[in-house]
């Protein structure tokens, strides 16, 4: 019987734009050859399965529902488009603040790429800095993108 809801699994990733580039994986070798281990100061011990519960809200839904039916060993390529990763872009989410505002708030000047944390939770990312105004992003990174993943079931729980 293939994996079901309420099973705890772990599974190895890489996870692809379509264009093949590297965003996200649970293997060392790969987020080396990527850049990823070392754009993120990484090492080897960061990396490992990624284990969830089927059903639990734990993952995007695309990747959860991926695993379904599947058992320990076997290897699939799944591609998620947006409303069942991240969503798509969500231009609400997109907010414009007087730069004086932006930096009392933040505690430092802006610059496109800053990674902000706002006091409600949100993260967002400064996209645009204008004479006046900055922008900053807090739709998800992956937001609007469809997502390659190729994965590996290597442990089962049953619950």
């Amino acid at each position: 019987m293939g994996i079901q809801t309420g099973d705890r699994v772990a599974i190895e990733y890489v996870g692809r734009f379509e264009d093949g580039t590297v965003f996200g994986t649970s293997k060392y070798a790969v987020a080396t050859e990527s850049g990823l281990a070392a754009a993120e100061d990484r090492t080897a011990s960061d990396y490992g399965p990624l284990s969830f519960t089927v059903g639990d809200g734990e993952v995007i839904r695309g990747l959860d529902d991926a695993v379904r039916g599947l058992s320990v060993g076997d290897e699939r390529t799944v591609e998620i488009p947006p409303d069942a990763a991240y969503g798509d872009v969500d231009s609400d989410r997109l907010r414009e603040y007087d730069r004086e505002t932006f930096e009392g708030m933040v505690g430092e000047p802006p610059e496109v790429g800053l990674h902000v944390h706002a006091q409600n939770g949100l993260h967002g990312d400064v996209v645009a800095v204008r004479e006046e105004t900055v922008e900053v992003d807090f739709n998800h990174e992956l937001a609007g993108k469809t997502l390659v993943f190729d994965i590996e079931v290597v442990g089962r729980e049953r619950e």
